[in-house]
């Protein structure tokens, strides 16, 4: 009998699979890929969360400014009279300057401790407290939103309670280590923290700095210039306020 030798009939270059050798290669690229975009899916995210913080810390400011307006927040001065940055009335001879409405290390000191008379606590349920008041404690498990607000009263010296005056704050997270120096933006350096970040951002520096006006329906024109100054009339000379 005669048998016939099968002829194996060789794959197509379509059926056949990858070699190990072409998956490493393959696994390699990628690795590669991975760790060229890695930083950048860092930075995104950190950037994303600390840009949240920010926004949250700016709600936190303005629900404290109405809150101290309506008086349903007490004025940091109502818990200590060093809560005051006390001014000269703006006259001719001495008109008010730009700086002088301004936030500085001198005049609100960053606080070093967590029982300065100066801070309040917003908490998570949008409440917010002074520190020396009773129960007035943060939560470790909701650091993220809970916020210290540094306060102070700008004033004119002697002014009564219906003659307004301008809030300083600055708002830091509750995270942050009073066992080491707070940072605070000095003219012309600006030490708020940046929404661009690589990382949890520095808990040291302060979310928000900025200054309101409070006033009521009875704060007068009178009290507005001594406290805020008048503009110089159209010779370029100081004005006295009238």
């Amino acid at each position: 009998m005669i048998k016939r030798n099968s002829k194996q009939t060789p794959s197509s270059s379509s059926d056949s699979g990858f070699t190990i050798i072409e998956s490493i290669l393959g696994l390699l690229v990628a690795a590669i890929l991975l760790a060229a975009i890695s930083p950048i899916l860092v930075i995104s995210t950190a950037t994303r969360v600390q840009s949240r913080r920010i926004e949250k810390a700016t709600q936190v400011a303005n629900t404290f400014i109405d809150g101290v307006r309506t008086g349903s927040i007490k004025a940091p001065s109502e818990y200590s009279s060093d809560n005051k940055i006390e001014l000269d009335a703006a006259t001719k001879d001495a008109p008010r300057t730009l700086s002088q409405s301004l936030i500085t290390l001198t005049t609100m000191p960053v606080p070093t401790t967590s029982t300065k008379t100066n801070l309040y606590l917003f908490r998570k349920d949008g409440s917010i407290c002074h520190v020396s008041e009773t129960g007035c404690t943060t939560d470790s498990n909701n650091a993220f939103e809970e916020y210290y607000i540094q306060a102070r009263q700008i004033m004119v010296k002697s002014s009564g309670s219906s003659d307004g005056y301008r809030l300083a704050m600055r708002v830091y997270r509750t995270d942050v280590d009073f066992d080491k120096p707070l940072l605070a933006s000095e003219s012309p350096n600006k030490r708020s923290v940046s929404p661009v970040t690589g990382g949890l951002g520095n808990k040291q520096a302060p979310l928000v700095e900025r200054t309101a006006d409070i006033g009521n329906i009875s704060t007068s024109f009178q009290a507005l210039c001594q406290r805020l100054g008048i503009a110089p009339d159209k010779d370029g000379k100081a004005q006295n306020c009238q």
